[in-house]
């Protein structure tokens, strides 16, 4: 236990320490985020990068705390070359196809040094079903999926940072109460996350001095969706598979609702809209600060979730399911987030 609290604190001051230098770092580079569209809440030029001080934060603590095997190595190498990518898009933009590419590569770097989704607990046989050949697409699909969900609410100052700590502090919660082959090292990098994540949201919650970039949101979003394939999906809980699900909720119900919605008004899946969950509770009236707060909420609603299921039995899981069912209905018929046009919200 002492160790994990040491990882929570330890990356936190490496994260607050460095995000100052990754400010400058950021003006020298020219790494500026210029609003360009009505799109973008902020108005006027931010610097990028800051993910550069959540990802220190994050590797430096798990280096010195967590035992080195080869899932860590694989951890850390798909790290590098996601945070490299980052960067570089931050600076100067990278098309969407290259970046889905090393998104893969990154994604197949774990898998081969053996971390991918092997198995699914089957809780109406009270077994496990074998995944097979598909257990390398379904991993995939996963890494890429949740990278690119963080990335995609990175839309408000503190949003992705905020969230992504309450994700992480959730699944190192249900990691340690389930236990299972390196429990302990999967606590320590998640709480190491954690960390890196709220040292650098001093700096970005509104009104933002600097924004973390692809270069911290799709970091966040990859160590969250591979961290969580070793300390969650393979536990033997009941129903372990909603577990990081609703531990990720927020960003995968948005990503989810978007394609949706783009879909049913015969639009572009990958064109942009002013439909996400923040534009919808800014268009309300709400200021960026209540926005993000109320996502905050919600975010650690579904963190509770997620940790009441890990513990309970199959009829308690599903019951808690089934609230969480009826919360997020609501907020889709209450939002309206099926709709197309940001102005037809009430």
């Amino acid at each position: 236990m002492d160790r994990m609290i040491i990882a929570l604190v330890l990356s936190f001051g490496i994260s607050y320490f460095s995000t100052p230098l990754a400010i400058k770092l950021a003006h020298k580079l020219g790494a500026i985020d210029i609003p360009k569209d009505d799109r973008r809440v902020h108005k006027k030029p931010i610097p990028r990068l800051g993910g550069i001080a959540i990802f220190l934060g994050f590797f430096i603590a798990s280096i010195f705390l967590v035992k080195i095997n080869v899932k860590m190595i694989g951890i850390f190498l798909g790290a590098f070359l996601i945070v490299g990518m980052g960067i570089i898009d931050d600076i100067k933009e990278i098309k969407p196809k290259i970046k889905l590419v090393g998104q893969i590569i990154a994604a197949v770097v774990v898998i081969i040094c053996g971390v991918k989704i092997e198995f699914i607990t089957n809780p109406f046989i009270k077994g496990i079903s074998y995944l097979g050949i598909l257990s390398v697409p379904i991993t995939i699909f996963w890494i890429v999926g949740i990278t690119n969900t963080v990335n995609l609410i990175d839309g408000l100052d503190g949003l992705a940072a905020g969230v992504s700590a309450i994700s992480a502090m959730t699944l190192a919660f249900v990691a340690y109460i389930n236990g299972g082959e390196n429990s302990f090292y999967i606590c320590i990098m998640l709480l190491a996350l954690a960390g890196g994540a709220l040292g650098f949201l001093p700096y970005n919650f509104n009104p933002a001095k600097i924004f973390m970039g692809d270069t911290g949101s799709l970091f966040l979003g990859y160590a969250l969706s591979v961290i969580s394939i070793e300390g969650v999906i393979k536990s033997a809980a009941a129903l372990a598979i909603t577990i990081p699900i609703l531990a990720l909720g927020l960003p995968i119900f948005d990503t989810t609702f978007a394609i949706i919605r783009r879909k049913l008004n015969g639009k572009p899946i990958m064109q942009a809209d002013k439909g996400h969950l923040h534009h919808r509770l800014l268009n309300r009236g709400l200021t960026q600060r209540q926005t993000v707060l109320i996502l905050y909420s919600i975010s650690l609603f579904l963190g509770i979730s997620a940790a009441l299921i890990s513990g309970s039995s199959l009829f308690k899981a599903v019951f808690i399911l089934a609230l969480d069912v009826v919360f997020i209905y609501y907020g889709i018929i209450r939002l309206r987030l099926l709709f197309s046009d940001d102005t037809e919200v009430e």
